[in-house]
């Protein structure tokens, strides 16, 4: 058997409470930005992406990712 490791997203002060709702789409927003910005190899746009799988639903990705596709996301995300 494999050594896994599971790792859980770390404290983040600007969303103290429980409901991670806001938390889930900050990083979601970040990751793409942060792509844009400095392409998909940084370090930091990485955790970024982490941080939302762990935290969103699949179904909001899914439904995040195809505004992006058809152009009516509700947040600019080019830099």
């Amino acid at each position: 058997m494999s050594d896994v490791e599971i790792k859980t997203v770390g404290f983040d002060a600007r969303f103290p409470n429980t409901n991670q709702t806001k938390h889930c789409w900050q990083n979601y927003v970040d990751y793409f930005k942060c792509i844009s910005a400095r392409g998909e190899e940084f370090k930091p746009c990485q955790d970024f992406k982490a941080a939302y799988q762990q935290l969103c639903p699949n179904d909001w990705v899914a439904k995040w990712d195809e505004q992006r596709e058809e152009g009516v996301f509700p947040t600019k995300l080019n830099i």
